[in-house]
């Protein structure tokens, strides 16, 4: 089993994506198959993105078993207001700053929808939850 924890530091552009790109190294590293990291890979920056842009900061937990790889992304707040409406493709929340880095077209949470294999997603005023689980062999597909 693999187990590893980053921090990700809200608003800092600098380091966005930095879990992710060594969770990509890790899943390379033994082995994975490529299409398998791809689904992971985009994700995981996805999520990470979304930490970093809408939050005051948070965590990734990355666990990898002998059936599946789960990703636990928690937030400090100030959480989702409306998870339904957030799930809409093109819906943002992101600041004029973010559209010029280049973030914030509202494709994250439906992207990260279709390339889990459970997403499951809860969120309070206290911060926000996503877990992500994905299946070693393709077992089956389906979110939350």
């Amino acid at each position: 089993m693999v187990t590893k924890e980053y921090q990700i530091i809200a608003h800092n552009m600098d380091f966005a994506g930095r879990a992710s790109s060594d969770v990509k190294r890790t899943l390379k590293a033994l082995s994975m198959d490529n299409y398998l990291i791809k689904r992971i890979c985009s994700a995981s920056f996805e999520a990470e993105i979304n930490v970093v842009i809408h939050s005051v900061g948070g965590y990734v937990q990355f666990n990898l078993d002998n059936e599946k790889v789960v990703l636990d992304f928690y937030d400090d707040g100030p959480g989702i207001f409306d998870i339904e409406l957030a799930m809409q493709e093109g819906y943002s929340t992101a600041s004029e700053l973010d559209h010029a880095n280049g973030f914030g077209a509202g494709m994250g949470l439906s992207n990260i929808k279709r390339s889990a294999d459970i997403m499951l997603l809860e969120s309070s005023p206290d911060g926000t939850h996503m877990k992500l689980t994905f299946y070693i062999k393709e077992k089956h597909h389906e979110s939350l």
